[in-house]
């Protein structure tokens, strides 16, 4: 079982102390998230165990906290401009996804702190695969509904969730990259209805997936990098906030494609990490 570590590589320690690059590092991935809607989560895993030296799991563990903030710092602003009734007409949908992704939160959480770190380290790689491709299917493609019966759609949503709380426990993601096109993939529902109904599966989700890791002492590199944690945490809402603001001005054609590549040059970093 993997045991994260409080002290670090003296290099990273150095960087550490240097809060306005925490920030600054927080604030790019923010950025880079929120032109595409995203909160960025993905691409801060591959920073915090390459630039900052942390250890596998307990980038994770860091990354999984740094994006609970940011999902219940979008949460209201996100209802206040997505229809109330709208997201609650479709409670049954986010309530169909929860009872598969907090059981995949509770396992991925298990089996992530009984890894090897080189295996976790593929592991995580391979996910950053995925996410690439989610994130190349769901921006520069049109996902269109399965139009399946209900009797089909619910064992479907289970087992989607489930896959899903999997990997946004191993990763210490919200999930949104892939909970959004399951959302109008398998109910129908409209991208915008589906980002508010993400959020609301993800926050209790990743709270599951907190409770889990929290069994097995793993939260020691939290409570020694509580000051870096909250740094970057604000560098990364801050940024996602500005990502907003740009949204439109870099052609997603562009931009999603780039953000794509980074990734798959990241995971195969990562896959090569000791």
């Amino acid at each position: 079982m993997i045991t994260p570590q409080a002290s670090e590589p003296p290099l990273a320690a150095v960087r550490r102390r240097s809060m306005p690059l925490v920030f600054g590092a927080g604030a790019a991935i923010g950025v880079l998230g929120g032109m595409i809607g995203l909160g960025g989560a993905e691409f801060r895993l591959p920073l915090l165990i390459g630039l900052f030296g942390f250890a596998a799991l307990s980038a994770v563990i860091l990354n999984k906290a740094m994006s609970l903030v940011v999902v219940v710092a979008a949460l209201p602003a996100r209802l206040a401009t997505a229809s109330a009734s709208a997201v609650t007409a479709h409670w049954t949908v986010a309530a169909n996804l929860l009872a598969g992704s907090l059981l995949g939160a509770w396992a991925g959480a298990s089996w992530a702190v009984r890894m090897r770190s080189s295996t976790l380290h593929k592991v995580l790689a391979a996910l950053m695969v995925l996410m690439a491709a989610a994130l190349m299917l769901t921006h520069l493609t049109t996902v269109d509904t399965l139009a399946l019966p209900a009797a089909a759609q619910v064992p479907l949503g289970v087992a989607a969730g489930s896959g899903i709380g999997v990997v946004a426990a191993i990763m210490g993601v919200a999930g949104g990259e892939l909970l959004i096109p399951t959302i109008v993939l398998l109910f129908g529902i409209g991208i915008k209805t589906a980002g508010s109904l993400s959020l609301l599966v993800s926050l209790p989700t990743m709270l599951v997936a907190f409770a889990r890791y929290s069994r097995d002492g793993s939260f020691v590199v939290l409570r020694a990098h509580l000051r870096f944690t909250a740094v970057m945490a604000a560098g990364s809402i801050t940024g996602a906030l500005l990502g907003g603001l740009l949204l439109g001005v870099f052609s997603e054609l562009v931009l999603v494609p780039a953000l794509a590549v980074i990734l798959l040059v990241s995971s195969v970093k990562l896959a090569r990490h000791e």
